[in-house]
């Protein structure tokens, strides 16, 4: 499949941090349209999904997943859902577990390799929107989790198709990249959440939570006083080499467009498994040389179809899906 262009970043927006910066604050402007579900867990706990209002009669369905501490209104969901319903496309935004502006009831909430929620949501959609062909987006920490998903089970609960974008393929680098430079800018900035929701967890579970984990100085301490042995990990490393994306990409079976920039100062371009993407046919790589982590602000990207305040990523993302949302329904049409 052909894309809309290639990305040219706008003026004085060439730097990788200035695009990863510039592309939170822009899409922060928009105001999200959703309308909220909240599923029971059977384990005790819920997720929350929100559904974009509109389009009234969907062509198809798509799951958006959200990156570390994350929401459903974090700007690149917004802009997504919105440039999708402007394709005919129903979104479905879900918030992990702890993300949804309340805690969630569990000791554990979510991380880069867990799946059970993502396939809860898929099965709820499939119930709610009976017959429309479904598909899924992940970025960043969600493309990571939605290619664990995709590698290990083969085609994900009936999904058509798949994106994924920024996505930290080798968690290990991530979380090195993160210590480094001024990748400790960014990983102050999800200390702060990170640490907030693990005082609280350690006053509500003190026998399951260590209080150590409020005081992680680093996303890998972090990883290793919490995420790794809430979750039944050994230890960090553990995690990171059982959780990485790098290692399901191979197996994926469906089309699936994934989308990365070569400065992503997040997640190194050097752990995109370039090789294994290209020589699988089901496979799309839009590998730029510039855009940032989850940045892509173009030169002169406005308003979209119908109206959609699109950039080039939610214009490249949003025409994917649609066309294998019409290919599903449409085999013989020759989209793709």
């Amino acid at each position: 499949m052909k894309n809309p262009s290639a990305f040219e970043p706008a003026p004085g927006l060439r730097n990788a941090h200035l695009q990863t910066v510039v592309g939170r604050m822009v899409r922060r402007r928009f105001e999200p349209r959703y309308e909220r579900v909240r599923l029971d867990t059977d384990d005790g706990d819920f997720i929350d999904l929100d559904l974009w209002r509109g389009p009234e009669t969907p062509t198809g369905l798509c799951l958006l997943l959200h990156g570390l501490e994350g929401s459903a209104r974090s700007g690149y969901m917004v802009t997504t859902s919105e440039a999708l319903a402007a394709s005919g496309i129903q979104a479905v935004a879900l918030n992990f577990r702890s993300c949804s502006g309340e805690p969630n009831r569990l000791p554990g909430a979510y991380h880069s390799g867990r799946t059970d929620d993502i396939e809860r949501a898929l099965d709820w959609m499939a119930v709610r929107f009976p017959g429309l062909p479904r598909t899924a987006v992940g970025f960043s920490l969600g493309g990571n989790a939605l290619l664990n998903l995709l590698g290990r089970k083969g085609g994900g609960r009936g999904l058509v198709a798949a994106a994924a974008v920024s996505v930290p393929y080798d968690l290990e680098s991530s979380a090195d990249a993160l210590q480094r430079g001024m990748g400790r800018v960014y990983g102050r900035r999800f200390l702060r959440s990170l640490r907030e929701k693990a005082r609280e967890k350690a006053a509500r579970f003190p026998d399951v939570v260590a209080p150590g984990a409020a005081r992680a100085r680093t996303i890998r301490e972090f990883d290793d006083r919490l995420t790794a042995p809430i979750h039944g990990f050994r230890d960090a490393a553990d995690y990171y080499a059982r959780c990485s994306a790098k290692r399901f990409v191979d197996p994926v079976d469906l089309p699936m467009l994934l989308v990365h920039a070569r400065d992503d100062p997040l997640a190194p371009a050097s752990s995109v498994p370039v090789e294994t993407i290209r020589r699988r046919s089901n496979l799309s790589l839009e590998l730029t040389e510039r855009g940032g982590h989850l940045g892509f602000v173009a030169r002169g990207r406005g308003e979209g179809r119908a109206g959609a305040r699109t950039g080039w990523l939610e214009e490249t993302v949003s025409r994917y899906i649609s066309r294998a949302t019409h290919r599903a329904t449409h085999p013989d049409s020759g989209v793709f």
